[in-house]
Formats: structure tokens, sequence, C-alpha cells
């Protein structure tokens, strides 16, 4: 079955201080999203949408699209403030709108189910391999099936500062609501603390995240269209700091009971470059994984 990966790369990455997704993190000059690309094809993903900022499109074709342009279909959608179903004055906003917006930015490439990323997380092989065999599997009678990839607690932190996680509410291996929250460690103790709220408590180390690793129908470009009008709707008078998450739009699915969400648990390791600090700690775990026999140290060689 055709399946397609859209790699959400529009945000500068403020407190890495550039732009992270193209910091070479492997040792023939690799980066993050080259790894996720390399899974990407090997578990049958046949097209690679990049939503990016259109000044950006000369960078990431001279640096990841030449090296993946041989091996699968590349399309790059642009993440604009103006391109929205309704009017709305966005004048005074200079980030990205938000992870939801940045699948709409996508519609128009997406012609399959598909899956969705980060470009600046490193995902792992068996998290790929589970959402490409839901996309083959778990949608053929149903077009508000959804599914996101939980990763155990610990394995998505640093040690470098805090970072902002979606806890996952399970039922009975279905997604209830994502509670994004703060996380850090303190003195060797993980503590969450509720965004919007000041109760810091001792998190669950075992308990599921999601890292946006999501997988849909290609119908759910409708329902993200529609929650886009209702969200300019609600903040047409200022749209200077709020955002269109890709996370609130699938919770609110599931509120109005549009959609169930599989959780599909891995034990793969998250590796990112939140702050600068965190580098040499990929670029280690990288290594790792090389010398495991993971990942070939040319990662792109024929």
């Amino acid at each position: 079955m055709k399946k397609t990966l859209v790699v959400m790369a529009a945000g500068m990455g403020s407190r890495f201080g550039g732009l992270k997704q193209i910091e070479p993190v492997g040792p023939s000059g690799e980066y993050i999203i080259d790894y996720s690309i390399y899974d990407a094809i090997r578990v049958g993903f046949k097209k690679i949408v990049f939503v990016i900022r259109e000044e950006h499109l000369d960078i990431f074709k001279e640096t990841i699209g030449k090296r993946i342009d041989p091996k699968v279909e590349v399309c790059y959608a642009f993440q604009k403030l103006d391109d929205l179903p309704v009017y709305c004055d966005t004048s005074l906003r200079t980030k990205p709108l938000g992870t939801g917006h940045a699948v709409y930015a996508a519609r128009d490439y997406i012609d399959s189910n598909f899956a969705v990323i980060n470009a600046d997380d490193f995902y792992g092989y068996d998290a790929l391999k589970q959402i490409s065999n839901f996309l083959d599997n778990n949608l053929i009678d149903s077009k508000e099936n959804y599914a996101l990839v939980g990763y155990k607690l610990v394995n998505t932190v640093t040690e470098n500062g805090t970072v902002t996680r979606g806890v996952c509410i399970i039922n009975n291996d279905g997604l209830r609501a994502l509670q994004e929250c703060v996380i850090g460690w303190d003195n060797g103790v993980l503590y969450k603390t509720v965004i919007d709220s000041d109760n810091k408590e001792i998190a669950d180390s075992n308990s599921l995240v999601s890292m946006n690793l999501f997988g849909f129908p290609k119908e759910f470009i409708v329902h993200v269209e529609e929650e886009l009008v209702s969200f300019i709707e609600e903040n047409k008078n200022d749209m200077s700091k709020v955002e269109f998450s890709l996370p609130k739009t699938v919770t609110k699915q599931i509120r109005n009971g549009n959609a169930k969400v599989k959780v599909l648990k891995t034990d793969e390791s998250w590796y990112g470059v939140t702050y600068k600090e965190d580098k040499q700690m990929v670029v280690d775990a990288i290594n790792k994984m090389i010398e495991s026999g993971i990942y070939k140290k040319n990662l792109w060689e024929k």
C-alpha cells in the first residue's frame, strides 16, 4: 500500500539557536532526519513531504533533498502564514502557526494514508515500522481510525533542561487525551507540570508520551481544515501567539466522537537536539547504533 511521510520542518528551533533540522550528527554528515527517512524507506514509505518555510527551500534541496531524491518521491510544501481556509490577519506573527497548520500545508501532496513526524526528532526503526504496519492493515475499512506511537517518558528526556511532552491518557489501548506537560529532572527525580498549571508532581517514568508520530487516513485532512476554520474564528482578534497544534486537533476529534486513536507502544529511545548541549548525546547514540549494525557509517552509500 502506498504511504506518505509528512515531515514537519518549518520550525527554527529557538532554544537551540538555529536551523537544527540540518545540524550534522552522523559520521558522514548525516542529520537526524536522514535516519528517520532511511528507516521510513526501509518500512515501505514511498513519498516524503517536507513542510518547510519557503525561504529554506534551497538549503533543504542542497542538503537533505539531493541525498534522498534517487530513493523516494520527494515533495516540498510551504507553511505560510497566509495559507488559510478563511481570511485572518496574521501580520503580527513571526513564527509558523503550529503543527496542525503544518499538516494542512501539506494537503495538496497527501493522496494516501500518511504518517507525521517532526524533522528534528530521532524516532527509531521500530516506531516507524509500527506506524507503517498500522497504515497498511488498520485503515482499510475505517476513515476515522488513527494511531500514535507512544514512548516511555524516561526515554524522551534530556539532562540539559526541560522538555514539553504530550502525556497519553489511555483507556483499553485507546487514546482519551494528550495532556501537555513540562518534564524535567530535579535531583535525579523526573517531575511533570501540566501546562497552564503550577502543580508540579513526580512523573511516572514508564508512562507513555507522544512525540508527534501519528498515522492517519488521507481523509484526516478534511478534519484538519474544519478545525482550522474553527480555530481562526475563536482567535481571529489576536493571532500573534496562539498555536494550532496537531495533538489538540486529534484530542478534539476524540472528544467529538469522530476518531479512535490506537496507541502503539515502542521501547525505542528518542534523541533530539533541544539544547546545544544535547548534540553530543545524539552523536554518541548514533555511533553506538552504527557499531551494533543498525545503521551504516555512511548511511546513503550504495
